[in-house]
């Protein structure tokens, strides 16, 4: 990088030119078209990997979706076909096919290959009432990161056809059939030149379309998984057939269709299908005020963590915004006001906080917007200032009235709260005198941890070990100048139903706790971690999964933004030693001990052992086939590691801890509201869910026997 410094006496001499190339108007691009959505997907779709290549799917969805809350839609179909193909149809007005005023082309063609081109902007006299859309720039971006895209729109009295590749048309737009149907087909097919990896995931489909169902009263929504069907993978879909929606040709394909009068009500009971209700009546609100559409729905459960759902027109907007902020205002002023006022807690107790409030909270928010402001194409945040005033108001009208009306929901609710807030002043206190001033900064590291040499947290490591065993072996086998280790002792505690107080109350947790150096709860700050890398290394053993649930369960809990950030590991000890003469190697499955072995070796050269055997062969005995001479034969030794402890230092630092040779696998987080389900399910206090859960899925279990 070229540096250019200044002085102040050189005012008048001419600046030098980084390589001698000459800066002027000619070097400013311009990108034309769609051109700026290829050169930068992640500005319009966030990232390139599989949660981008899956918001291709929400933006034409949305697209239908809209067109179901303006009331002009009521069916939608989605299909997955071969070719990663996806094709979306509706039953709505279809997209405008006429000359465009300004562009003089197609409406059609404008919409799809022209940025903030669409029907949201128009305000009341637009064609949309309220929408997800608001750039313009969804169906534009998809067809931009297409390799294909088809647009079929059925509409005054018609069928129109256009074709798209990589956001061009191919030919203009043409009617190529009468028709009195009405709606819109789009099927697009990503582009492997900016989708390296292109697998739409069923689950992942499945799962936001179905809450989109919940969230759009009486809008039925049909998802079909064509992709393995052998007569469809020849004609990529049958796009060029007359049908209008996919299941009217009749096969026989896995599919899912939702359908629900309920609205949030019915998803709120959704959610807390594995959960156990304290509140008998769920809260239901549903208002609008100053131009504002409001709908909430919340129920108490028994847990300590809150589940909280955020809609803006229908948009999940996981990273809350001022919706959020105007919900949990009114939920907090509420309860107090409540409390008070029914003098049901001591005022030496004082208030509640937003933290106490909001423990075992299943809640969906949503809010409806003419005029909507997201920050971001992705819309993760909702910005409008508005909506906070407006779902302050209604929910906290609405919340108090729920109150009087069903006083033991409320004796539940504010009793909760009041033990929430007792358990948040005790973890309090628990929490300081643990992580004192200094605790975090080395003076005060637990005296099991081996640290490592260097306090540059990007190139140091966190071994969490199972046993002593193990971490005595560790410890004399790992680079001592980045690596450091944390033996565990036996299970941790399972924090999944364990408040703050009682984590730290533990040792193991408390010891792990302070070796990251990042505190906990509201003090959380991912700046201090200490370790860029934090390694689970068990067992290959049920106890081993055992304890890598159990600290998974902790790092979810507590420490989800370490996992975000791509700090947590588990590594992939070998479970085979295979020594053939003077020849060592390690066999990290079965499948790779068969590779090693060779397909065609004589099982009676083959010994399993318990411990790496000294000798490099065996001499035979003598038979008539060796011709009275002496023949060597180097047999295969095959020995089976129990457990990290059964490992040497060398044998652990080559297998295991040297970055050259190691496989270590990496925690991230795809779908963060299934992951929590499953943490309800399998670390929670309900047996039913647990057990029906290993029922379903006992097939899928690698079992080491």
């Amino acid at each position: 990088m070229l540096q250019y410094t200044y002085m102040a006496d050189d005012k008048n001499k001419e600046k030098p030119k980084g390589n001698g190339h000459h800066y002027d108007a000619s070097d400013i691009s311009v990108l034309e078209g769609l051109e700026p959505v290829r050169r930068r997907p992640g500005m319009y779709i966030g990232t390139t990997g599989p949660e981008g290549l899956h918001h291709l799917v929400w933006e034409i969805f949305d697209n239908s979706r809209d067109e179901a809350m303006g009331g002009f839609c009521d069916d939608i179909e989605v299909v997955l076909l071969p070719g990663n193909r996806v094709r979306i149809a509706d039953n709505g007005r279809g997209i405008p096919v006429d000359i465009h005023k300004k562009t003089k082309v197609s409406a059609l063609e404008t919409v799809m290959t022209t940025l903030h081109a669409g029907g949201k902007f128009g305000g009341e006299n637009s064609g949309y009432k309220v929408s997800g859309g608001l750039h313009g720039v969804g169906a534009s971006v998809v067809n931009a990161l297409s390799i294909y895209c088809r647009a079929e729109i059925y509409r005054d009295g018609g069928k129109y056809v256009q074709e798209y590749s990589q956001g061009k048309k191919k030919a203009a737009v043409k009617k190529v059939a009468v028709s009195q149907l009405h709606g819109t087909i789009i099927t697009f097919e990503p582009d492997q030149e900016v989708f390296k990896d292109i697998k739409f995931d069923w689950n992942t489909v499945v799962s936001h379309i179905r809450q989109q169902a919940y969230l759009v009263k009486k809008l039925k929504i049909l998802i079909i998984d064509a992709r393995d069907d052998e007569n469809l993978k020849n004609k990529k879909g049958m796009d060029d057939s007359d049908v209008f929606y996919f299941r009217d040709l009749g096969l026989e394909l896995p599919s899912v269709s939702f359908y629900f009068e309920g609205g949030l009500i019915s998803l709120v009971k959704y959610y807390n299908k594995f959960q156990k209700p304290i509140q008998n009546n769920i809260f239901y609100i549903e208002k609008e005020l100053d131009g504002v559409g409001v709908e909430i729905a919340l129920q108490y459960v028994d847990d300590i963590v809150d589940r909280i759902f955020p809609f803006a027109n229908n948009i999940y907007t996981g990273e809350g915004g001022t919706h959020i902020t105007g919900f949990k205002t009114a939920l907090t002023r509420t309860l107090n006001t409540y409390c008070k006022k029914n003098e049901m807690m001591k005022e030496s107790e004082g208030g509640f906080t937003g933290e106490d409030v909001l423990e075992g909270l299943t809640a969906v928010i949503s809010v409806k917007l003419r005029e909507i402001q997201f920050e971001g194409q992705t819309k993760a945040k909702l910005g409008s200032v508005e909506a906070q005033g407006a779902v302050a108001t209604v929910f906290g009208e609405a919340f108090a009235a729920f109150l009087e009306e069903n006083p033991d929901d409320a004796k539940t609710i504010i009793n909760k709260s009041i033990l929430a807030l007792k358990a948040r002043k005790a973890a309090k206190a628990a929490k300081d005198s643990v992580l004192r001033k200094g605790a975090l900064e080395g003076m005060t590291l637990p005296g099991k941890l081996a640290d490592c040499q260097s306090k540059d947290a990007s190139e140091s490591e966190l071994f969490l070990v199972e046993g002593d065993s193990a971490g005595g072996s560790a410890k004399q086998g790992r680079d001592r100048r980045t690596q450091a280790i944390l033996p565990l002792r036996g299970k941790i505690l399972n924090v999944e139903r364990a408040r703050i107080d009682k984590m730290l109350a533990s040792k193991e947790v408390k010891s792990l706790v302070i070796a990251l150096g990042t505190s906990i709860g509201d003090t959380f700050d991912l700046e201090k971690i200490r370790y860029h890398k934090i390694i689970i290394a068990t067992d290959a053993d049920v106890d081993g999964s055992h304890i890598r649930t159990l600290l998974l369960t902790l790092f979810y809990r507590y420490f989800r933004h370490v996992i975000e950030a791509g700090y947590i590991y588990i590594a992939q000890p070998p479970l085979y030693k295979i020594k053939k003469g003077k020849e060592i190697s390690y066999a990290y499955n079965d499948a790779d001990k068969m590779k090693i072995v060779g397909k065609n070796a004589d099982v009676s050269e083959i010994q399993e052992v318990e411990e790496a055997p000294e000798e490099e062969g065996e001499v035979r005995p003598e038979s008539d086939s060796d011709s009275g001479s002496e023949k060597k034969s180097t047999k295969i030794h095959i020995q089976r590691f129990k457990g990290l402890g059964e490992m040497n230092p060398e044998e652990l630092w080559e297998t295991t801890m040297d970055p050259k040779n190691r496989v270590l696998k990496k925690v991230d987080i795809e779908d963060a509201e299934e992951a929590n389900k499953i943490f309800d399910i399998l670390m929670g206090s309900e047996v039913p869910p647990r057990k029906s859960f290993i029922q379903s899925n006992a097939k899928l279990a690698e079992i080491d026997i």
